[in-house]
């Protein structure tokens, strides 16, 4: 099999043990692509609804195996956990079957630059402050997954696109944009304390990709976007969906070209 080789991926919110998990996706993506370093950005199981009635069906634990195997040929392995799975947080600092678990990273990027690369759920005040808004803000999105991927079934058969009840909810709430904004400076007045050059985050269910002198991404989430970024080898940063991998020729043009420039190489299995 052929796999798109990069030099970093970062991965985040896959929350695996919830129903909005889109595991069969992740898997199709990391059967894909290879690369020299993983950064798992938190929010990787979710034990929030683990907690609950347990939710787990083969295709999570396969997204499980197919992430190991990743270390299996070669990859260095970085989970930093989220507020998901903050019980990991009491193994800062170990390493277990290959997977090296740290609160906060800095990563060297190919041109030189360092970004600080963190979960997020500690430079947002709901879930510093107010866990049970956060918890019951969680299983409210859940369910408006579950309900939406319905309403999408019903769009399909119609011949109509897909559409998202959440990110209409959150786009036009001025109220939740304000909180986005305030977000990206915070996680942005951080780098910029530690003299870094950027930030990789998640957390927010944004994919984002800001370029710049003060450079903001976000990987998204694989819930609604099965999105990632990736490092190519030229130290250049691209968000990419896990179709791009699969499809790449039905890609949009500037991502395309990344997959298939002379910034990145294809490795074979």
């Amino acid at each position: 099999m052929m796999r798109f080789a990069f030099r970093t991926i970062w991965i985040s919110d896959i929350h695996l043990g919830s129903r909005g998990c889109q595991a069969v996706e992740l898997c199709r993506f990391l059967d894909r692509v290879s690369c020299e370093r993983l950064y798992l950005v938190g929010d990787i199981i979710d034990f929030w609804r683990l907690r609950g009635r347990p939710y787990w069906p083969q295709p999570h634990n396969d997204a499980l195996q197919r992430l190991l195997a990743l270390h299996q040929r070669g990859a260095e392995i970085i989970f930093i956990p989220g507020n998901h799975d903050e019980a990991a947080r009491q193994y800062i600092g170990l390493e277990i079957g290959g997977v090296r678990i740290l609160r906060h990273a800095e990563h060297p990027l190919a041109d030189g630059r360092r970004l600080f690369v963190t979960h997020g759920d500690e430079y947002d005040l709901v879930v510093r402050h107010s866990r049970l808004i956060s918890l019951l803000g969680s299983t409210a999105y859940e369910w408006l997954i579950v309900l939406n991927r319905w309403y999408n079934h019903l769009r399909a058969a119609c011949g109509l696109s897909r559409s998202s009840f959440s990110q209409t909810v959150k786009m036009k709430v001025k109220s939740a944009c304000r909180f986005i904004s305030a977000f990206e400076e915070t996680l942005l007045g951080e780098a910029n304390r530690r003299g870094l050059q950027g930030v990789i985050c998640g957390h927010i269910h944004k994919p984002a990709a800001i370029d710049g002198p003060a450079a903001y991404y976000n990987c998204g989430d694989w819930i609604e976007h099965c999105s990632a970024l990736v490092e190519l080898q030229d130290g250049r940063i691209e968000l990419i969906r896990g179709t791009d991998v699969l499809m790449p020729e039905h890609a949009p043009g500037s991502i395309r070209d990344a997959l298939t420039g002379a910034g990145n190489t294809l490795a074979t299995a």
